[in-house]
C-alpha cells in the first residue's frame, strides 16, 4: 500500500520537478514498478480466491452460512482481480506508446546530430572547386586513355599488313600443294593383251564334231574290252 500511495502522491526527484515533468526513463521505470506491484497483487487475490474456494467445500451443506460468507469473499476477491487485469492493460497500453514516443524522440534526435554533422562537414566545401576537381578528374582519365590506347597501338611496330594481299598469297600456295599432289597420282597401266573376242554361233560343223567324239570313244573302249578277253583266253 505504501508503494501505491507512493506512486499518487507523487515521489518524484527534485530533479524531475524542476523541469516540470518526469523524463521518459523515469515514468517507464514508475509504470514498470506498478506492474510489478499489480502482478503480485493479482498472485495474492488468485490465491485468496483458492482458499475461500476450498473453505466453501469444506463447510458445504454442513455450514452454510460460513459457506455463503466464503463465496461472498471470493466473489469480492475476482472483481478486484478482474481490475487489476483492466488495469494492467491500461499501464501496458500507456507503457508501449510511452516507449514509442521516446524511441522516435531518440530517433529524431539522432538524425538531427547526423544533419548538423553533414552541415559541418559540407561548411568547408565549395560548389565551384567541386566542379573543377571533378573536371581535372574527367581531364586525367581521358589522357590515361590516350595513353593507354598509344600504348597498346601496334602499328607503331610495323604490324599492319594488307589482309587481301596476304589472302591472296594463301590461295597460291594451296594451289601449288594442290597442283603437286596431282603429278604424283599415278594411274593403273592399260593391259597389252587384247581382250577376248564375243563368242558367236556356233556352226553345224562344231556340234557333229560334239555328237560323234563320245560314239568314238565307246567304240574304242569295247575294242578293248575285246582284246583283254583274248589275252585272257590265250593266258589260259
Amino acid at each position: 500500500m505504501s508503494k501505491i500511495s507512493k506512486f499518487f502522491k507523487g515521489g518524484g526527484s527534485a530533479a524531475s520537478k524542476s523541469r516540470g515533468g518526469p523524463s521518459p526513463q523515469e515514468a517507464l521505470a514508475r509504470l514498470r514498478e506498478t506492474e510489478e506491484m499489480l502482478s503480485k497483487k493479482q498472485e495474492f487475490l488468485e490465491t485468496r480466491i483458492e482458499r475461500e474456494l476450498a473453505i466453501a467445500r469444506q463447510h458445504g451443506t454442513k455450514n452454510k452460512r460460513a459457506a455463503l460468507q466464503a463465496l461472498k469473499r471470493k466473489k469480492r476477491y475476482e472483481k478486484q482481480l478482474s481490475q487489476i487485469d483492466g488495469t494492467l492493460s491500461t499501464i501496458e497500453f500507456q507503457r508501449e506508446a510511452l516507449e514509442n514516443s521516446h524511441t522516435n524522440t531518440e530517433v529524431l534526435k539522432n538524425m538531427g546530430y547526423a544533419a548538423k554533422a553533414m552541415k559541418k562537414v559540407h561548411e568547408n566545401m565549395d560548389l565551384n572547386k567541386i566542379d573543377d576537381l571533378m573536371q581535372d578528374i574527367t581531364e586525367q582519365q581521358d589522357v590515361a586513355q590516350e595513353i593507354s590506347d598509344a600504348i597498346s597501338n601496334r602499328a607503331a611496330f610495323g604490324d599492319e599488313f594488307d589482309e587481301d594481299e596476304l589472302m591472296a598469297e594463301l590461295e597460291e600456295l594451296e594451289q601449288e600443294e594442290l597442283n603437286k599432289g596431282m603429278r604424283d597420282v599415278r594411274l593403273p597401266s592399260v593391259p597389252s593383251t587384247s581382250l577376248p573376242s564375243r563368242p558367236g554361233k556356233l556352226s553345224a560343223c562344231h556340234f557333229t564334231f560334239l555328237m560323234i567324239k563320245p560314239c568314238s570313244s565307246t567304240r574304242k573302249r569295247a575294242e578293248d574290252e575285246d582284246e583283254m578277253k583274248k589275252l585272257a583266253a590265250w593266258a589260259s
